[in-house]
């Protein structure tokens, strides 16, 4: 809360801001697999009451179901926090675009819109559509974090003309909606999955039928990868940093398929597919991450001053 009271009454700098909007962007990262923890540990109605965790009793008496789910409503204080930090922060920090705090408002209302929601999927019984609601959303916040974490830098660092030509920074938009589908349909395996988040919670559809959807989802994820990072791979040395993440993009997604492949092959143990949801988060975040520098870029070391055809 000193935080928050600081951004409150004075103006901050862009290295500040700058750092207040990345602490977001982790903390709502945290906080998806922290989330994820509480459903694939079947923790997920463990504390029948809001915002304490049991009738008469605000901390979870013994369980340890009930301190797996209660940790992570204290774990999002931090994104909470973080978030309104950020928008405040954003008001008072010279040199962003009038939009950005609109953006960093809108994660912030997206972060505490978490909470009741969370609400009614305890009320629903973990109802599988609320679950991939609540999760769904979490990714989306995280986009918009990230986002802002973005914009925060291209204030602190300068802006420059996009490096890549218009056909590919297009293409890597197909690529964030074919990570998107490869999210969603992540979720629909999970639902069908053996860890609905309570052993008194029904699956849904079919577990079979699910993985197959997903991995076609993968596939056209993969492909789409490969193009843009060969593409990037030609403009490697006057995008060295957007180069890198791409790379690193590339490896967690390789690892998330390693480790999908295995958890498949052992039936699906709680932390295998945890370290799964743990990847698919990354992987999300590292495509919003990339395809945002390429239309958003901030200027690096190396500077293009070659205007690129379109």
């Amino acid at each position: 809360m000193n935080a928050v009271a600081a951004v409150r009454s004075h103006a901050l700098s862009t290295v500040t801001f700058r750092r207040l909007a990345v602490a977001a962007a982790i903390a709502l990262y945290a906080i998806v697999v922290s989330g994820a923890t509480v459903r694939l540990t079947s923790s997920g109605l463990a504390c029948d009451s809001w915002p304490g965790c049991e009738s008469g009793s605000f901390f979870p008496a013994s369980s340890h179901h009930g301190f797996v789910e209660f940790g992570n409503r204290f774990v999002s204080l931090f994104p909470i926090a973080l978030t309104l930090a950020v928008w405040l922060g954003g008001r008072r920090t010279p040199g962003l675009p009038a939009w950005v705090p609109w953006l960093a408002a809108a994660t912030f209302v997206g972060t505490i819109a978490q909470a009741p929601l969370g609400l009614l999927t305890i009320r629903s019984g973990l109802n599988p559509l609320m679950v991939m609601s609540h999760f769904l959303l979490a990714l989306v916040v995280l986009a918009g974090g990230i986002a802002v974490a973005v914009e925060a830098r291209r204030v602190e660092m300068g802006v420059e003309r996009p490096l890549v030509p218009l056909r590919v920074r297009r293409g890597a938009l197909i690529v964030v909606g074919a990570a998107l589908a490869l999210v969603v349909t992540g979720t629909l395996v999970t639902a069908a999955g053996p860890h609905p988040g309570s052993a008194d919670v029904d699956r849904l559809g079919n577990l079979v039928h699910a993985v197959e959807i997903h991995v076609r989802a993968t596939a056209v994820f993969g492909i789409g990868l490969l193009l843009l990072v060969a593409s990037l791979y030609r403009r490697r040395m006057t995008l060295p940093g957007t180069f890198g993440i791409a790379l690193a993009l590339l490896a967690t997604v390789l690892a998330q398929m390693a480790v999908g492949e295995t958890q498949w092959r052992t039936r699906l143990p709680w932390g295998l597919v945890l370290v799964h949801v743990s990847l698919a988060a990354a992987v999300w975040a590292l495509t919003v991450l990339l395809v945002y520098l390429l239309w958003r870029p901030a200027r690096g070391r190396l500077r293009e001053r070659t205007r690129l055809s379109e």
